[in-house]
């Protein structure tokens, strides 16, 4: 098994590809190790030391770790994790696992705006976010205001600021005039 990286806008996170599956569908994202235990993929990233961060995509792994850790000494821990998991032929996620986002939250006469903000995110934003090793996801619309949730790469990364300020609110308020402003959650 050969698994790629790649480096993220994030100094702190790593993107791997093992080059399977990982999620069939939607993404998870663990932030600790109690969170990590509806995925044994993630509980065994979570036993080496300094991972911080388990954010699952498609096809793709992504790694946070603590500052006081340098990669070169992570990553064959991380790929050995990777290549042990998926070798031992267990899921990446236990069945009883479901998402546990949080819900959307916006008023019912705004819901033509908040699906053409949804489908702009789908279809413009999350797929090049993905690229990076992370997600964006809608999480409410009030008077104006979009807050979207950050996951993976794209918590705690340094650019994520000028991310949505100069790329995801411009392009919102480009199509949808009622867009004033995008924040974080």
């Amino acid at each position: 098994m050969f698994i790629q990286t790649e480096a993220t806008p994030n100094p702190a996170t790593l993107k791997f590809l093992p080059g399977k599956a990982v999620l069939d569908s939607g993404t998870k994202d663990f932030r600790d190790p109690a969170a990590a235990a509806t995925s044994p993929l993630a509980t065994a990233l979570f036993s080496i030391g300094g991972v911080t961060g388990v954010f699952l995509g498609s096809d793709f792994v992504t790694i946070t770790k603590s500052d006081d850790k340098d990669w070169q000494h992570l990553k064959p821990a991380v790929l050995g994790a990777i290549m042990e998991h998926y070798v031992s032929g267990m899921p990446v996620l236990r069945e009883s696992a479901s998402d546990s986002a949080s819900s959307e939250d916006y008023d019912e006469s705004d819901s033509e705006i908040v699906t053409t903000i949804k489908d702009l995110l789908e279809t413009r934003v999350r797929p090049a976010v993905a690229q990076d090793g992370g997600d964006i996801t809608f999480q409410s619309y009030r008077d104006g205001i979009v807050f979207l949730h950050m996951r993976g790469a794209c918590s705690g990364c340094p650019s994520s600021t000028a991310t949505l300020k100069n790329g995801i609110e411009n392009l919102l308020r480009h199509f949808v005039p009622e867009v004033v402003e995008v924040r974080p959650v």
